[in-house]
């Protein structure tokens, strides 16, 4: 089964972590938490879900998980300019490992300059900072480019789970 890195801060989109951590899990799958900060505790934007950190970013590496999940809401904000969340998913993606990022994830993608010359969809507000990046931007439920799996809010979160755990 996978190991799978969930890229986390406060203020995350609650169901946007829930969902797919739980159903990540579910299908037997091994799913770490990874903050600035190990046994941090991180709490959802609408106060419905919190979770610690179970390791801190200095302390992995992109090679030790077989993919990367990145929750929407104001956490990829929090994340963006930490430069070892920036180096973790630029090996990842350097491995082609899948990096599954919904809502506002793509801004660690858009600050980690890998967006160029993709295909990628967020929430819908950040389309000009997708394409100011260099990609091009599709409003749908779930957009697949090689290894990237990107979904624009909660209402798409059935069609990027699905994704995800088809790649897993």
């Amino acid at each position: 089964m996978s190991k799978v890195a969930f890229l986390l801060a406060s203020g995350f989109e609650d169901s946007e972590m829930k969902v797919p951590y739980d159903e990540v899990i579910k299908a037997g799958h091994q799913a770490e938490i990874i903050g600035l900060k190990k046994n941090e505790t991180l709490l959802g934007k609408k106060g419905d879900v919190s979770y610690a950190a179970d390791k801190a970013i200095s302390e992995v590496k992109a090679g030790d998980y077989d993919a990367v999940v990145i929750p929407g809401g104001s956490s990829p904000e929090n994340l963006r300019l930490d430069p070892d969340i920036l180096q973790f998913v630029k090996e990842a993606d350097g491995a082609g490992k899948p990096i599954a990022s919904i809502c506002h994830g793509p801004q660690i993608l858009i600050s980690a300059d890998l967006l160029q010359g993709r295909t990628v969809t967020s929430y819908p507000p950040l389309k000009d900072d997708v394409i100011n990046a260099g990609a091009e931007f599709k409003d749908q439920e779930v957009v697949l480019d090689r290894n990237y799996i990107t979904s624009r809010t909660p209402k798409d979160e059935p069609a990027f789970v699905r994704e995800l755990l088809k790649v897993l």
